[in-house]
């Protein structure tokens, strides 16, 4: 084991040095483009083989910048403490509170209950509730209130191990992949969204009306769920089940006292927090500084002020810092930083250059090279930052070979919206939970092959027989 375990350390620097030596500048015209990728690479490996805890990796970053300056560092350290890293933290602490005052057992029960034991019905249930909820909300938002309540419920039932749990692993990643992709179906899906939307406007001249998003997107939105879905469940028996009846949770439910009022604050403070981040657009223009980040952590800090019949504090830091994910907090913060890396060097833009090279005649290989860049790029950096350097690189292809790049643009939309294989972005949260890595390549590329191959196929399609989809 500890052989191993020196190779992987190894081999992970060595990632680093290969790429900074010899990637193409043909493709990667700087160095600090190649160190961007070979930061990449070598984060990738520790975080797959893991050997050193996935937050010490997350720093890789600052270190790797800090030797070789690849990057302005203000611009690298200030992922650390973003507002999606705060709106986790704030998220976090809420969740502690269940524990001490024994809300997460009377949640998990309900939603036992409800949804029955089946792991076909809980995975199906969970990815239809995340990706709906995304649809319309930042997917960060809605996979970071989602999981705790899938794995307080999984703690329930002695499924709290998730690393060594495939029903917890694949229940947590149904979340994220859901979460993920409940953002293509409306520009409200997220800002990468609103950066399409806004290209569009340009190019049209026109206010671009968001039903239109949606009713383009529906068939896409109706094939990618059921291959998802199809995906998660294909190693699934139809009578797995979690171990107990949905009678013998009824029945626990039924059993449980009264909700305290420790546990109706908790409780209220949550459903606070969730609420005011979901219905932002109702309050943005009173409150405009009232992020949901900032709503998390402000009900964070109430939930210090609760105490039990005794008078005594429920919450002190000292006890709860111990409790807090931080690791799922780093190495979202790695993976956000690794993406400036990336960006910032001018690798992305290095890559989408060497794409508008190709002779592309806009036809089902356009459409190949446009959803695998886009996807892939989405796996290592953000999806905001995908479409700001994406959309404005397909745009200017399709322009060059003479045709319209509207539906290109949808077409880019798609892996921009997708990513599956690394722990980046709010593929972080469940890893933070206890998801492996390993587990989420090993599931991850082969369902990334399967949506490049399908989604290719499909907007082609589209291209050639959907009047709606190919015209402005």
């Amino acid at each position: 084991m500890r052989k191993s375990r020196i190779i992987h350390l190894i081999v992970g620097p060595l990632l680093f040095i290969l790429c900074y030596l010899f990637l193409p500048e043909s493709v990667f015209v700087t160095t600090a483009a190649k160190g961007a990728v070979g930061t990449v690479a070598w984060m990738a490996y520790w975080w797959v083989f893991g050997p050193v805890d996935y937050a010490i990796t997350a720093f890789l970053p600052i270190a790797v910048n800090a030797l070789f300056s690849f990057v302005d560092m203000t611009e690298v350290i200030k992922n650390y403490a973003s507002e999606t890293i705060l709106l986790l933290l704030g998220a976090s602490i809420l969740t502690v509170i269940w524990e001490e005052t024994g809300l997460d057992k009377r949640i998990a029960s309900f939603f036992l209950r409800m949804v029955g034991t089946r792991v076909r019905t809980q995975i199906i249930f969970w990815f239809m509730l995340s990706m709906l909820l995304s649809s319309v909300l930042p997917n960060s938002v809605v996979c970071a209130t989602i999981t705790p309540i899938a794995v307080a419920m999984l703690n329930y039932i002695g499924e709290g191990d998730v690393k060594n749990s495939k029903i917890a692993s694949k229940l947590l990643l149904t979340i994220a992949y859901a979460a993920g992709l409940g953002g293509l179906a409306s520009p409200l899906g997220g800002a990468m969204n609103l950066v399409t939307v806004d290209y569009i406007q340009q190019l049209t001249g026109k206010e671009y009306m968001y039903i239109s998003w949606v009713v383009r997107f529906l068939p896409v939105m109706l094939v990618l769920t059921i291959i998802n879905i199809i995906y998660m469940v294909r190693d699934v028996k139809k009578d797995d089940d979690l171990g107990k009846t949905k009678q013998y949770f009824i029945e626990e439910y039924n059993k449980m006292p009264p909700m305290s009022k420790e546990e109706k604050i908790a409780l209220a403070l949550f459903l606070i927090a969730t609420v005011l981040s979901f219905t932002r657009q109702l309050y943005m223009n009173i409150l405009p500084g009232l992020k949901p980040a900032y709503v998390f952590i402000g009900c964070a800090i109430l939930s210090f002020l609760i105490t039990n019949k005794e008078g005594e504090r429920l919450m002190v830091w000292k006890s709860v810092q111990t409790k807090i994910i931080w690791e799922m907090i780093y190495v979202f913060a790695g993976g956000l930083a690794v993406g400036t890396l990336i960006n910032e060097s001018g690798a992305a833009k290095n890559l989408g250059s060497w794409v508008s090279s190709m002779e592309l005649s806009g036809g089902a290989v356009t459409v190949f090279v446009i959803i695998t860049m886009t996807l892939l790029l989405s796996d290592v950096t953000s999806n905001t930052a995908t479409a700001a350097v994406a959309i404005p690189i397909v745009i200017s292809v399709i322009q060059g070979i003479g045709k319209n790049p509207v539906p290109y643009i949808y077409i880019a939309s798609v892996g921009v919206n997708l990513s599956y294989m690394l722990p980046t972005s709010i593929r972080a949260i469940p890893v933070g939970y206890g998801l492996q890595p390993k587990y989420m390549l090993k599931e991850g590329w082969k369902l990334t092959l399967i949506i490049i191959v399908s989604m290719t196929l499909l907007c082609t399609a589209m291209l050639y027989y959907w009047p709606m989809f190919s015209q402005s």
